[in-house]
């Protein structure tokens, strides 16, 4: 029906085809040229440019454009690449292991069935209506992009091996990810999830070594439960090199020995701002007054420096707590971590640490219980130095190393300005400035930021948990809300706005997905999870005067 002009053959890169009434060009690919003889109208030359071109039928037939695509796989919903669905179906041994074919001229081939013209790295044309311009090859965005796909090839092998009556039925299949960089294989369990995941990726290692990662996760948009209890499941095939994150480069270790000098001088410089109260006259004129000029005797400052270290290594040790309580949860599930990235706070001291999983994921409950452990132990170390420090507020035995603070920042929480309260007495809180004992400060920055840190948003540790515990939809539910406070100032009060920042620019992404995302982690941690909430809300949200006079009516 269609004629190719004539073109040098060892360097066409760019054919016209003549149809009956429209003419369409289409980029060939040069290496089905390559070696081709000169000249030659034969069948091998036709079925050369055949595989080449997007080719047209007349519009009295209706019009179709044929397009090649690298990456073969079913449904009209895609992640990120759009083509048509899959008519594929059946799994295993006597159906679901079929690659797709090369394009035909005027008939269309069953996508399924194999053609040994079809280069293991490529896979088929599918049928997509166009009338301007062409599409780009996912294969070749995928080649500019530096990203592994996976092999056609190979997904045949792993549905005719593994797939079938006694595991995973597959009734089609979707490029996954924003470049079609996996296969997502859609179908039906034929038994237990977790056993069918467990033979599924050991099969997967013996099959192919370490090549592939194969993840379980919850079939997008489905429309219903899984016969057998839970949701619907579906299977991603992904080259190792996509889904393991990258080594750490020496830069990054430079920006995170750079991160953490700085964390620790805005500890110490929270721990010199309790001493405000004790500076000399001219230090704290020229730190306080704009108009100053001559710098004071900065030796002066030496001594308070000295009697700031505690606090400071009270703040600083609560942010290395945090780190080592993920790092012990972590060892064990042979999870490894990234080097922490403290992020300097000049009011708290810091932020906390961005800490990357540089290992996947097994399953749901190990994102749970890493994410968690760091904000465990920070809490707790942080509880312990607030008991221990308003106790020694309290002892007569302490009051040289007692601090003035100001009352106003009690009732920054209604958890902790409560407690501190209920220690120190009413009248002690009604005055202007309330002296503590160094120990309440650390405390407080500490539970502070853990609290904030539990946020369900994100990647924070909280957010992580969330998504562990309750899924993706749970957690954009309850970052929405998360967000709406901090915007209202409704948590943290002044912080809110810095924390707000912080979150939106290094924490908002989710966490990418475990190896077995599907399986839940249980009740006892969903109802702990919940507790852990509650608590930091209880922190974070403000001591309202009205709550102050009706509690110190009741008490007192």
């Amino acid at each position: 029906m269609s004629r190719c002009e004539d073109h040098a053959p060892q360097r066409a890169y760019l054919c016209i085809m003549r149809l009956e009434e429209t003419d369409y060009a289409c980029a060939g690919h040069k290496s089905l040229h390559n070696g081709s003889g000169g000249g030659n109208g034969g069948e091998n030359s036709n079925d050369k440019h055949r595989d080449c071109f997007l080719s047209r039928k007349s519009s009295t037939n209706g019009a179709l454009c044929k397009l090649r695509f690298g990456l073969r796989s079913g449904g009209g919903r895609r992640h990120g690449i759009r083509v048509p669905k899959s008519t594929e179906d059946g799994g295993g041994e006597k159906g679901g292991g079929n690659s797709s074919s090369a394009t035909t001229e005027e008939s269309e081939k069953d996508p399924n069935s194999s053609d040994s013209s079809s280069s293991p790295s490529t896979s088929p044309a599918d049928d997509v209506p166009k009338k301007d311009g062409a599409q780009l090859d996912a294969f070749k965005l995928l080649e500019l992009s530096g990203l592994e796909k996976v092999d056609p090839e190979d997904v045949k092998l792993f549905k005719e091996k593994l797939c079938g009556y006694t595991t995973y039925w597959v009734t089609g299949q979707e490029p996954f990810g924003n470049l079609g960089q996996g296969v997502l294989l859609l179908g039906n369990l034929r038994g237990n999830r977790e056993e069918v995941f467990a033979k599924l990726s050991n099969g997967v290692r013996e099959l192919f070594d370490s090549k592939y990662d194969l993840f379980m996760v919850e079939e997008p948009n489905a429309e219903q439960q899984d016969p057998r209890g839970g949701p619907r499941v579906s299977f991603v095939l992904l080259r190792k090199e996509v889904s393991d994150p990258g080594a750490t480069s020496f830069w990054q270790y430079v920006v995170a020995v750079t991160l953490f000098a700085l964390t620790a001088g805005s500890c110490l410089e929270l721990g010199i701002s309790s001493q405000i109260s004790k500076l000399p006259p001219d230090v704290l004129q020229y730190f306080s007054n704009p108009d100053s000029i001559e710098p004071p005797d900065f030796q002066l400052l030496v001594p308070f420096v000295d009697s700031a270290l505690p606090l400071a290594y009270g703040v600083f040790g609560v942010q290395l707590f945090h780190e080592v309580g993920h790092w012990l949860a972590a060892a064990p599930r042979r999870v490894k971590l990234s080097i922490p990235y403290f992020v300097p706070n000049i009011t708290l001291g810091s932020f906390g640490a961005i800490t990357q999983f540089k290992s996947i994921l097994p399953d749901r409950m190990a994102k749970f219980d890493i994410s968690l452990a760091g904000p465990l132990a920070g809490g707790l170390l942080s509880l312990s130095m607030l008991s221990v420090g308003l106790w020694l507020s309290v002892g007569s035995e302490a009051t040289d190393e007692l601090v003035q603070v100001p009352s106003v920042l009690f009732r920054g929480s209604l958890l902790l300005g409560s407690a501190t309260r209920a220690v120190l007495g009413d009248n002690a809180m009604r005055a202007a400035v309330v002296p503590i004992h160094p120990l309440v400060i650390a405390g407080w920055c500490g539970l502070t930021t853990t609290t904030f840190n539990l946020l369900p948003v994100g990647s924070l540790d909280g957010g992580r948990a969330m998504q562990a515990a309750f899924g993706k939809m749970p957690l954009r539910i309850s970052g929405f809300f998360s967000y709406l406070l901090l915007g209202l100032g409704l948590l943290g009060g002044d912080l809110s706005l810095p924390w707000g920042l912080y979150i939106l620019i290094l924490q908002r992404d989710q966490e990418k997905p475990c190896l077995n995302d599907v399986t839940e982690v249980g009740t006892v941690r969903k109802v702990g999870l919940s507790l852990a909430l509650l608590l930091a809300l209880g922190v974070l949200l403000p001591l309202w005067d009205g709550i102050v006079e009706e509690a110190s009516t009741s008490l007192f």
